[in-house]
């Protein structure tokens, strides 16, 4: 039997077991500190973080993280997955290895200042 979809991050997270469910928060917790002025969304059914348009999406799996931070956040530190299995929109982190909390940092902050870049030169015509 299928799950409702969740409402918001808190629900999604409780979804999962316990030691997935504070890697999930982990995660939460470092786009928040590197995007302080994104919401919160459910988008797809997954956990994205919004300031105009969404920066990130992550997501939780049996065997590990999904984060998707869409083609330029990928294709602008693509050198540093070379440890990950990765794709043109997305990368795993396993649930067995440390989260690289740092470059998810530097991900998050990156798709943050081209989205103020993109309503900058929307505003400017």
């Amino acid at each position: 039997m299928d799950q409702p979809k969740p409402e918001n991050i808190d629900q999604y997270i409780a979804r999962f077991p316990v030691e997935t469910q504070k890697l999930l928060q982990k995660v939460r917790e470092t786009i928040q500190q590197a995007a302080p002025e994104a919401k919160e969304v459910i988008s797809y059914g997954m956990p994205a973080f919004k300031q105009h348009t969404v920066l990130v999406y992550f997501a939780g799996y049996a065997k590990h993280i999904g984060f998707y931070p869409t083609s330029s956040g990928i294709e602008n530190f693509k050198d540093e997955f070379a440890n990950y299995k990765w794709s043109k929109g997305a990368v795993q982190f396993p649930l067995d290895k440390p989260l690289p909390l740092e470059l998810i940092t530097r991900i998050t902050k990156f798709k943050a200042e081209k989205d103020l870049e993109k309503v900058k030169k929307k505003k400017a015509m």
